[in-house]
């Protein structure tokens, strides 16, 4: 495992290059890629321009957001499908090969089977067009039961119905985008982490949750640094991934409004010593 920065979960708004010279300094291995603007500096200079710029930094390249609006309408989704293989391809070149999503835990549209069949039918080709570059597909259950108020249907928001609607799928890349905090939120254990192989994990976001806050009332973007309150079992569920032999990014997203309101640097260096902190706790050094 490694630590991965994502700037944009800390109010980082920066180009590439000045993400990759902030996070080593803050304790960062990895930072994840944003695959459009790679794309753009790959036409603009080279592939090998943007490897060096992640060489010349130290770092390693980490996950990447899935650049297809698949829950949008026909025509958009469509779109964006026939732009992913060429992203996917320099994602290959890149050597970063985790793609992630969230999928939305309810509907107003479609009752809970109905649902789960568009979903199969939306994400099918994109993991297909993900697999022909080797590149795997996360996706990631939204935990809250404040997520799912008020909407007509449910759909998926536990760790053991996402891994359903991968093997669904069916194309053999598809596996989590797994979060602490979703986790969490969904009752979900670091006992349930040891009943999974490691090829069913793709990508980890890591976080904690506000204190005094009962499980049910959590609010999905109000959350903390890894660490910041203890409630979340964190140094466990660190263990637990590098117990299946877990080896990709893990990313903070904390999504912490007192740190999104810092400078640039000291974002990244408050994230990253906090993560830090948590890593260590678990004994990964």
């Amino acid at each position: 495992m490694f630590r991965s920065l994502n700037p944009g979960p800390i109010g980082i708004r920066l180009p590439m290059r000045e993400v990759l010279r902030l996070a080593g300094p803050a304790g960062f291995e990895g930072v994840d890629l944003n695959i459009r603007e790679a794309a753009r500096l790959a036409q603009e200079e080279s592939i090998g321009h943007v490897a060096g710029l992640f060489r010349e930094a130290g770092l390693r390249v980490g996950s990447w957001a899935l650049p297809v609006n698949w829950r949008g309408d026909e025509a958009t989704y469509r779109e964006g499908l026939e732009g992913l293989p060429r992203l996917a391809a320099l994602g290959q070149r890149l050597g970063s090969l985790r793609v992630c999503t969230f999928v939305p835990p309810a509907s107003d549209e479609r009752p809970f089977r109905e649902n789960f069949r568009w979903h199969v039918d939306r994400l099918r080709p994109i993991a297909e067009a993900l697999k022909d570059h080797d590149c795997r597909l996360g996706l990631e259950f939204i935990g809250p039961k404040t997520s799912r108020l008020g909407r007509r249907h449910e759909f998926i928001y536990t760790m053991g119905g996402m891994l359903e609607l991968g093997e669904a799928i069916g194309t053999g890349n598809v596996g989590l985008l797994l979060d602490s905090w979703h986790l969490y939120t969904s009752h979900g254990t670091v006992e349930d982490l040891g009943r999974l192989r490691v090829e069913q994990v793709v990508c980890v976001h890591i976080n904690d949750a506000p204190a005094g806050v009962p499980v049910d009332e959590q609010i999905d973007n109000v959350r903390c640094l890894p660490g910041e309150t203890g409630i979340i079992d964190l140094a466990g569920f660190l263990k637990a991934l590098k117990r299946i032999g877990y080896d990709g990014p893990v990313t903070p997203e904390p999504f912490s409004q007192k740190v999104r309101q810092m400078p640039p640097e000291e974002a990244a260096r408050t994230t990253g010593e906090a993560l830090t902190r948590v890593w260590r706790a678990a004994g990964l050094g």
